[in-house]
C-alpha cells in the first residue's frame, strides 16, 4: 500500500487578505504624509542673483554729515526790467544782447504819433490856462479898483452931509431954519453911513472872490503842468534807455514790431553778482534754515555760500532755495549757466549709518538684504531708519556695526527672503 495514499488530507484554512490590504494601505498612507510633511519642511531653492551687478555697503558707527543736494541755476542778484510806459513801434534798434551799457543808454526807439499830438495838446491847454489867469487878475483887480473908487466917493458924501447935519442942527436950534429940514439931512447922513458899510463889505467880497478865482485858476495851472509833463516824459521814454550799468541780457523785439503799455523791452543785468537758485526736493527741504553753508558746483569748481532764502511754497515736487555766493566766481560763471549745489544741514555725532538705500524714505522701514554665510548669501531683514543725507541714513533698528548689505534696487525678489550670490 501506498503510504502517500493512506495519508488523509487535511483541509487549510483561507487566508484573512482583507486585514493585509488594511495593513499595506495604512502604511502607504503614513509614508505618503512622512514624504509631505519631508517636502514641506524643505525651502525652495533660492534664486542666484550677480553679485557684480549689485551695489553693497557696510554698517559703520561713528559721525554722519546731513545734507540734502539739487540741481539749479545762476541768477544775477540785481535784474532790471525795463517796460513800455507807453504804446509805439519799434523804430531803432542801436544795442543787441551782450553789450555793455551804462546809466542813459539808449537800448531802443519807438515812435506814436498819438503821443506826440496828446503832448502838444497838453501844452495848448496849459497856455490857454496861463492866459485866462492873466485875464482873471485883470478883472479882479479891477473890479475891487473900481469898488474902492466907489468906496470913497461915499466915504466923502457921508462926511460932507455929517458936516451939514450937524450944521443944520444948529441952525434949527437958533431958529434960522425949521425942524424939518435939519430932521432931514440928519436922515441923510445916516443913510449915507449905511451905505458906505455896505460898501466896504462889498468890497471885501470882491477883493475875496477875485483871490479865490485866481489860486483856482493857478491849481488848475499847476495840474496842467504835471499834465504836460506827464506827457512829455511819454515822449521821452519812447527813447529807451538803460537805468543802471551792466549787460545787455535780453531784448526780444525787432524792427517794426509793436508794444503796448506794460510790455517787456530790455532786461539789465549785472553779471559780477550772481546767486544760486536750488531746486531742493520737497521730501528733503523740511530741515532747511537761513544761513545754512553750502558748495555749488558749477562745473568748473566749487564756490562757498549760505542759504540767504527759502520759498513758503513747493512747485512741481521741489522748493525753490537762494544761495548767496561769498567766494568769487570761477571763468566761465554766466548768468543761467546749470549748476548742483550742497546745502550741509547738521553734523551727527556717533551713529550707525549706511549708504542711502533706493527708495529709502528717512524716518520709515524698510527691508533690506542682509549678506551672510561668508557672503554667499543674503537673506532679508527689516530696519528702521531715522535721518538721512544725500548719499547715507542713519540706522535706528534692525542691523548692526559691520553688518553688509545690499543697497540696489531689488524690488523683482520681492516674493524670496534670501537670495544667493555668484
Amino acid at each position: 500500500m501506498d503510504p502517500r495514499t493512506s495519508v488523509v488530507d487535511i483541509p487549510r484554512k483561507p487566508r484573512n487578505r482583507r486585514k493585509r490590504n488594511l495593513i499595506l494601505a495604512a502604511s502607504a498612507a503614513a509614508l505618503f504624509a512622512a514624504i509631505t510633511f519631508g517636502l514641506s519642511r524643505l525651502r525652495a531653492a533660492a534664486p542666484l542673483v550677480d553679485r557684480g551687478g549689485l551695489w553693497t555697503d557696510t554698517v559703520k558707527r561713528g559721525p554722519m554729515l546731513r545734507e540734502v543736494k539739487g540741481p539749479g541755476t545762476l541768477v544775477p542778484e540785481r535784474i532790471r526790467l525795463i517796460t513800455a510806459d507807453t504804446a509805439g513801434r519799434v523804430e531803432r534798434i542801436p544795442l543787441r544782447p551782450g553789450a555793455q551799457v551804462e546809466p542813459g543808454a539808449v537800448l531802443l526807439e519807438l515812435s506814436n504819433p498819438d503821443v506826440m499830438l496828446q503832448a502838444l495838446d497838453a501844452e495848448r491847454q496849459l497856455a490857454q490856462a496861463q492866459a485866462d489867469l492873466i485875464n482873471l487878475r485883470a478883472t479882479s483887480d479891477g473890479n475891487t479898483l473900481a469898488t474902492r473908487s466907489s468906496l470913497a466917493t461915499l466915504e466923502a458924501q457921508a462926511a460932507d452931509a455929517q458936516r451939514r447935519a450937524k450944521a443944520d442942527q444948529k441952525l434949527a436950534a437958533d431958529g434960522v431954519i425949521s425942524e424939518v429940514e435939519a430932521r432931514q439931512q440928519v436922515e441923510r447922513a445916516e443913510e449915507l453911513r449905511s451905505r458906505l458899510d455896505l460898501e466896504r463889505k462889498r468890497l471885501g467880497v470882491v477883493a475875496g472872490s477875485g483871490k479865490e478865482q485866481v489860486a483856482a485858476q493857478e491849481a488848475q495851472i499847476e495840474r496842467l503842468r504835471a499834465v504836460v509833463a506827464f506827457r512829455r516824459n511819454q515822449v521821452d521814454s519812447m527813447k529807451v534807455r538803460s537805468v543802471d550799468r551792466g549787460v545787455l541780457s535780453e531784448l526780444p523785439l525787432e524792427l517794426g514790431q509793436w508794444v503796448t503799455p506794460g510790455a517787456l523791452l530790455a532786461k539789465v543785468v549785472q553779471p559780477e553778482r550772481l546767486k544760486a537758485v536750488l531746486r531742493i526736493p520737497e521730501t528733503q527741504a523740511r530741515d532747511l534754515a537761513l544761513h545754512l553753508a553750502a558748495a555749488i558746483d558749477t562745473r568748473n569748481g566749487l564756490v562757498q555760500g549760505q542759504v540767504s532764502r527759502i520759498s513758503p511754497s513747493a512747485n512741481q515736487g521741489s522748493v525753490e532755495v537762494d544761495v548767496s555766493l561769498s567766494a568769487e566766481l570761477p571763468r566761465g560763471a554766466r548768468p543761467d549757466l546749470t549748476v548742483e549745489g550742497t546745502i550741509e544741514i547738521e553734523k551727527l555725532q556717533d551713529v550707525l549709518f549706511v549708504g542711502r538705500p533706493a527708495g529709502a524714505q528717512a524716518g520709515g522701514q524698510t527691508e533690506l538684504f542682509k549678506i551672510v554665510k561668508g557672503g554667499d548669501e543674503a537673506h532679508r531683514v527689516k530696519v528702521r531708519l531715522g535721518r538721512s543725507s544725500v548719499s547715507t541714513v542713519e540706522i535706528v533698528d534692525g542691523l548692526a556695526e559691520g553688518d553688509a548689505v545690499i543697497l540696489s534696487e531689488m524690488s523683482q525678489w520681492d516674493t524670496t527672503d534670501r537670495v544667493r550670490l555668484r
